[in-house]
């Protein structure tokens, strides 16, 4: 009872960061203007486009986990790997990281294998993910110097702060505190519950990274990461050229969109609802683009990849009842054969 009463307190205090964001956001712009482009200013086709590349997307991430459970002595079909991957996104749209577990609960059972080595393997690919939202976001930062010296100049109390954060002694004070503070909590209490579980999470950790280095086919996983990410941009970059407002931004602009949206992701919100509009209306200012259009652009940009998700979730149900359908199929008349056999 403890348990439910945790979770959908945490569920309503993501739901309400994620709604109030959203709403202090659009409050301030003026709504009529953003209809106005929404009903007459969008090509849609543009759109259509950007939903189908993030279906290619999820498929390649099915490919890509296909890999490393092969490493494990498992080949699950794609339907399977589908199914957890469209699954997966649906029920972070409800409940922020539990789409995870749900992930590893589906395929541990419809595999008949160790629910840990489903989650390191989970855990290698959101480790993958991470490294590569890192190279990127440095990457880009470098590339796109000027409009981050520029974002600076205009607001000049965001530079102070940072300055005064980084040159703080307490900072320093403050990470030696934690450090001493760790060694001696997993020196002294080795059992403690929260000890166990962070052993517990490294050791899923290095059990994941551990797939990739034994995997045969690296060459493969990499090319399949590279094909995520390129999907993933490319999502958001086609909806650029739906908006005359955006059209005429070039793939650094685009990039630096992408990076911004996907750190806002970050934030245990469902589906990233307020950060990420918070994020790229941020941003495409930066570039010149007026707030409305911002706006505009923030809300088709991500309706699509939720009408995408929540497409993909109902195919899921769908497809899943299909198939425990078609195993209970398969499993009775091997029962009617038992029944027969003991028959006198």
């Amino acid at each position: 009872m403890k348990k439910l009463l945790r979770n959908t307190l945490k569920f309503l205090v993501h739901l309400l960061l994620g709604v109030g964001i959203f709403w202090f956001l659009y409050s301030k712009l003026d709504t009529k203007e953003i209809f106005t482009i929404l009903k007459s200013e969008i090509n849609y086709s543009w759109i259509f486009l950007s939903m189908f590349i993030g279906l290619l997307s999820h498929v390649a991430r099915a490919y890509r986990w296909r890999l490393q459970l092969r490493t494990l002595g498992q080949n699950p079909t794609m339907r399977t790997l589908t199914n957890a991957i469209f699954g997966t996104y649906a029920m972070n749209l409800l409940f922020p990281r539990l789409g995870e577990v749900w992930r590893c609960t589906y395929v541990s059972r419809r595999q008949q294998m160790s629910f840990t080595q489903v989650l390191g393997s989970v855990f290698s690919d959101r480790l993958t993910d991470t490294v590569s939202v890192i190279f990127l976001t440095v990457v880009i930062f470098f590339l796109q110097m000027p409009v981050f010296r520029e974002f600076l100049r205009k607001f000049p109390t965001i530079e102070e702060a940072a300055w005064q954060t980084v040159t703080s002694p307490w900072l320093y004070i403050g990470f030696v505190f934690v450090v001493i503070f760790i060694i001696w909590l997993f020196s002294k209490k080795t059992e403690n519950k929260y000890v166990l579980k962070i052993k517990g999470m490294v050791k899923n950790l290095w059990f994941g990274f551990n797939t990739v280095l034994k995997m045969k086919q690296k060459y493969k996983f990499f090319f399949y990461t590279i094909l995520i990410w390129l999907c993933y941009f490319l999502q958001l970059y086609v909806c650029l050229f739906a908006f005359p407002a955006t059209e005429h931004l070039g793939i650094l602009a685009a990039l630096a969109l992408f990076i911004m949206g996907s750190i806002s992701m970050g934030i245990p919100v469902q589906g990233g609802l307020g950060p990420w509009h918070l994020a790229i209306i941020a941003t495409l200012a930066l570039y010149g683009v007026g707030e409305n259009a911002a706006g505009a652009f923030a809300l088709v940009a991500h309706g699509i990849q939720m009408i995408l998700i929540m497409i993909l979730g109902i195919y899921t149900m769908f497809s899943i009842a299909l198939e425990k359908k078609n195993v209970q199929a398969e499993e009775q008349p091997q029962m009617d054969h038992k029944e027969i056999n003991v028959l006198p």
